[in-house]
């Protein structure tokens, strides 16, 4: 099992990351050890398939470029719905039936970051 996964964002953002990961995707922002608070960045906490948590921690990178290629696969209950909240929000919505046995689509986060969703096919 997976702790968290670690993606990057650039110096002093650490609004949009809240209004993204909190407000758009609806994760809980979870407080960072004290030695770590001042290298920005944020943490945040979702609830994934069954109930199985999803951390993602965001760090600081001094000449960020987001990550287009790699990404974290999240495994979450209700694709439909975070598709929708993605959408609503202005984030694209890309899906993608080459995953067979899951239904899947990308996204991205406020920084560009490409993010994974996905789900067990009916």
């Amino acid at each position: 099992m997976i702790h968290h996964v670690q993606l990057a964002s650039p110096p002093g953002t650490e609004a949009a990351l809240r209004g993204f990961y909190t407000g758009v995707l609806g994760f809980d922002e979870i407080g960072k050890p004290p030695a770590l608070v001042s290298r920005g960045g944020a943490w945040f906490r979702g609830t994934g398939y069954g109930g199985a948590p999803i951390e993602i921690h965001v760090g600081v990178e001094a000449g960020f470029a987001p990550a287009r290629k790699a990404h974290p696969g999240l495994l979450v209950d209700d694709l439909d719905g975070v598709a929708a909240r993605l959408a609503a929000a202005d984030y694209p919505v890309t899906w993608d039936d080459g995953f067979p046995g899951m239904r899947r689509f990308y996204s991205e986060d406020v920084h560009g970051n490409r993010l994974e969703f996905l789900t067990p096919a009916a």
